[in-house]
Formats: structure tokens, sequence, C-alpha cells
């Protein structure tokens, strides 16, 4: 094995100062990241005057989920396969906290 060939790692971020999932999940907040969006999104499914049918499936899904033992994977994919609906509810509602929270769940977590 020649020892004159050797990675340079120290240009790489932190995990801690700037989570990567490309490089590693340590320092991402998984459970935190999902807390935050379904809070926002809660806020509006619960009202009578924004819920419906689609949503109310998603609640029963996302309750099924959390019964499971694998959860946090099955809560991201539940997420994820709902981000373009929810994109749209915040923005119908002009949430830029909302937006910003789901994109640093998309980006960090997805």
């Amino acid at each position: 094995m020649d020892s004159s060939v050797s990675a340079d790692f120290s240009q790489l971020p932190s995990e801690l100062d700037n989570p990567d999932r490309y490089v590693t999940f340590r320092g991402i907040d998984f459970e935190g990241n999902m807390a935050r969006v379904l809070a926002h999104l809660f806020r509006y499914i619960d009202d009578p005057a924004y819920g419906n049918a689609f949503w109310a499936r998603f609640k029963a899904r996302l309750t099924a989920v959390e019964q499971n033992g694998a959860a946090i994977c099955d809560k991201l994919l539940l997420l994820h396969s709902h981000v373009y609906y929810m994109v749209d509810l915040f923005e119908e509602h002009d949430d830029d906290q909302a937006l910003t929270d789901l994109k640093k769940l998309e980006e960090e977590c997805f």
C-alpha cells in the first residue's frame, strides 16, 4: 500500500456546526425538525375551517406510524410524501416560518 497517498478531510465542515446528511447524520435533530413542522401543520389542519378528508387521512396515517416501532423513519417517509401539500398549505397562509422549518426538514432529513 502506498503511504504517500492520503485523504485530507480537514476541509470538511463540522457535522455539528453545519449538519449535512451526505456526510453524517450526527448533529441533525430529526425529532425536533419533524415536531416543528408538525406543530405548524396541525395549527391549520386541526382547524375545522381548513381540515378536510385528505388531512384527516394524513392524521390517521401519522397515528398508525407513531404506534409502530420504527416511527422515526416511517414518520419521515410520511412527511416526505406530503411535502408539496404542506408547501401549498403554508403558502396559502403566508406562513414563512412554517416554510422555513419545512425547508430545513427537507434539506437535513430527507
